[in-house]
């Protein structure tokens, strides 16, 4: 019987306590890598020469960094304000009701394989954050930036959700392709990528259905939380005067 090898899973134990202690995820993973191919005796020049053809082969998951110029420059020039000041012009417009636009538009994008028709750099940050949190203001007036934060949160939470759920209906994309190959590596006949995909809908719109109804509450969570955070704010205010008041009477 042959001896069972464990050092080739070091490298989990070197991305576990990378990301455990914060370090930079590039640097992490590209550690574990290394350390993986050390573990099963690779030369390293062979080794940097597998990275090198892994990156060629997937460059195109990088095509986003050309995008993230183009957005610092609109963003310099007023887009978050632009997006900002249009939801001001349109009635009814809400928070719930602009999430959940989104949410619809990218997961259908999705499921027809447009996954970088949008994105957390294209749209969220610049264009769908800053509606959001507009449609909350002219409700609601000046926001608390916890009230910012937790809107901005749930914007990042739709482009996430609608993307994964929807992107498994493509049946050209990547994740499919790569179940549909291990089932037939396995012996498992008779399923194709489009069984996958077929499949793959009723997730997305229990998904749907899920996040919809999520988003639906999202305003009273909205005014519950800027509840809070101005009774939070008076309690504050009250202190230091209720201080003052206390020393006064000391000192007389």
């Amino acid at each position: 019987m042959t001896e069972l090898n464990l050092l080739p899973l070091s490298g989990i134990a070197v991305i576990v306590i990378g990301f455990a202690l914060r370090f930079n995820p590039l640097l992490v993973v590209t550690s574990a890598g290394l350390v993986t191919g050390f573990a099963v005796g690779i030369d390293f020049v062979d080794l940097i020469v597998t990275f090198g053809e892994k990156f060629m082969n997937s460059r195109q998951l990088a095509s986003f960094l050309l995008i993230l110029p183009v957005i610092a420059i609109l963003e310099r020039y007023g887009l978050q304000q632009r997006a900002k000041a249009w939801v001001a012009g349109i009635k009814g417009a809400t928070t719930s009701r602009i999430l959940s636009m989104y949410f619809v538009v990218r997961e259908c994008s999705a499921a027809l394989g447009l996954i970088n028709l949008a994105g957390q750099a294209q749209t969220v940050r610049p264009l769908l954050a800053p509606m959001a949190i507009g449609a909350a203001a002219n409700q609601y007036g000046d926001l608390p930036q916890d009230v910012k934060d937790m809107i901005g949160a749930h914007a990042a939470a739709c482009d996430n959700i609608a993307v994964f759920f929807g992107e498994d209906i493509f049946i050209a994309f990547g994740a499919v392709l790569l179940m549909d190959a291990f089932l037939k590596e396995n012996g498992i006949a008779g399923i194709e990528p489009l069984h996958i995909g077929l499949w793959a809908i009723p997730t997305a719109i229990a998904a749907l259905i899920v996040h919809l109804f999520r988003l639906a509450r999202f305003e009273a969570k909205i005014r519950a939380e800027i509840a809070r955070c101005q009774q939070q704010q008076s309690e504050e205010e009250q202190t230091p005067s209720n201080t003052n008041s206390a020393l006064k009477e000391e000192s007389l």
